[in-house]
């Protein structure tokens, strides 16, 4: 799937989007969004809990607390502790990230039959962890680069980098063009097809983020009128957000051939 844009993915844009995917992140926390939203719309940490024997009511209190301080979750009874929780209006509008969650990991991942939410969960497990979105960023502007270029432009030092590309070469995201000492990393198929996942995810977290109120410094309000500093900030929070990863003409991409690509691939670990 192309996606269209004439609004290029920026740096800034990368840090806020693994930003969006950490909230995400937190093991089990697709599954409770998806109990919640079959079984609620009000659950206790009890109900929720029956719906995991694996888990303790204990570590169901825990996942939902760390949901809450998301945004993700919210309880009327601040100090109530048997008073049951709703899903945010950002959890109930989480419908296109999970599906473009899915629908990648389907396509380029892993075919093996498996629960939709666990296949969102190992996506967003691939995806959230930091400097990945800003490397899959540079080398689709660039096409292939080097690890000590990837690591000057990301401003980390090379064994630093070194390790955030080794687990994503065991995440399927990026390859080395050969086996040679220093040979380019490039990005996979996997890599390429993120555009549609990045897109769900940065619609959402602007539509979230924009409905937040703003607080204005003290010093910012002796500037102007009110009415003046709530016009500027609204036409800010109106700005559309990126809709692609990039807008300019694709670099072309060395192909590797799939054989290389798991010779050049270091084995999976969590």
């Amino acid at each position: 799937m192309s996606i269209q844009s004439s609004t290029p993915m920026s740096t800034t844009d990368a840090q806020r989007t693994e930003a969006a995917l950490r909230r995400l992140t937190p093991r089990w926390t697709t599954h409770v969004v998806h109990t919640i939203a079959k079984y609620g719309p009000e659950m206790r940490v009890s109900d929720v809990t029956r719906h995991f024997p694996a888990l303790s009511q204990s570590y169901v209190s825990k996942r939902l607390a760390t949901m809450s301080a998301a945004g993700l979750v919210a309880r009327d009874g601040e100090f109530d502790r048997t008073a049951p929780y709703r899903l945010s209006s950002a959890a109930r509008t989480l419908g296109p990230v999970y599906r473009a969650l899915a629908q990648w990991s389907s396509d380029h991942i892993d075919r093996t039959p498996q629960g939709r939410y666990d296949r969102v969960e190992d996506a967003l497990h691939r995806l959230q962890l930091a400097d990945t979105t800003e490397t899959v960023r540079l080398l689709s502007e660039h096409g292939s680069l080097r690890l000590t270029h990837l690591a000057e432009r990301l401003g980390s030092p090379p064994q630093f980098a070194a390790v955030r590309l080794n687990r994503m070469q065991a995440d399927g995201l990026v390859a080395r063009t050969d086996n040679r000492h220093g040979a380019p990393y490039i990005l996979t198929d996997a890599g390429r097809a993120l555009g549609p996942v990045y897109t769900a995810l940065q619609q959402w977290d602007h539509r979230h983020t924009a409905a937040a109120p703003r607080a204005v410094p003290a010093a910012e309000r002796t500037l102007g009128s009110p009415a003046q500093s709530v016009r500027t900030a609204a036409a800010l929070r109106r700005s559309p957000a990126p809709s692609a990863l990039f807008s300019h003409a694709p670099v072309p991409q060395l192909r590797v051939p799939a054989g290389l690509t798991q010779a050049a691939s270091p084995s999976r670990g969590r």
